[in-house]
């Protein structure tokens, strides 16, 4: 399986439009997103094509194919808009026998893990992309498409057959690690 992971959407249709096409033109299996859909929070400003409708109407079309993690700014009201589940703070994700923790960050992140062995944990929140390895397993930041933080470009990540890769939005690879190599 293929998977794309992306965090901190905040409503902005022109952000999610352009991840989408790296979802089909990746062949990507499975979309996950790592919280903050919808809502674009108290702290940032009004996003480019802020586009609920569009948004949940796009993604209501894929709902098959994607896994999704609340944020610090989704609520149920959001989760109305959505035909898939977006209310659970974190999952474990298995795949080809590697253990993945899905979560947004402003509860678990790489300072703060849940009990547990977990290959890697992947969140956004920050807004700040990384991708590294510390003595309890790879750290993959998605960092944010819509509001990037410390100078960053929008960024998303793949992960496949024990490779995560970070993504600029224009799909230019900026650092890849294996679970391998941890």
């Amino acid at each position: 399986m293929k998977y794309l992971l992306v965090s901190d959407i905040h409503g902005s249709w022109p952000t999610l439009k352009k991840v989408l096409l790296h979802f089909d033109n990746m062949h990507c299996d499975i979309l996950c997103i790592l919280g903050d859909i919808i809502n674009y929070g108290p702290r940032n400003g009004v996003p480019e094509g802020l586009n609920p409708k569009e948004i949940a109407e796009k993604l209501n079309a894929i709902a098959d194919k994607i896994i999704a993690i609340r944020g610090n700014c989704d609520s149920e009201v959001d989760q109305m808009l959505l035909d898939f589940p977006i209310m659970q703070d974190y999952m474990l994700l298995v795949d080809e026998g590697h253990k993945m923790l899905l979560t947004h960050g402003h509860i678990y992140n790489k300072e703060h893990r849940p009990k547990g062995q977990f290959d890697a944990i992947i969140y956004g929140h920050t807004h700040l992309w990384e991708l590294s390895c510390d003595a309890k397993g790879i750290v993959c930041n998605t960092g944010s498409i819509t509001f990037p933080k410390g100078g960053n470009p929008p960024t998303f990540a793949t992960y496949e057959h024990g490779a995560f890769t970070i993504f600029t939005l224009d799909g230019l690879p900026l650092k890849q690690i294996n679970i391998k190599e941890k």
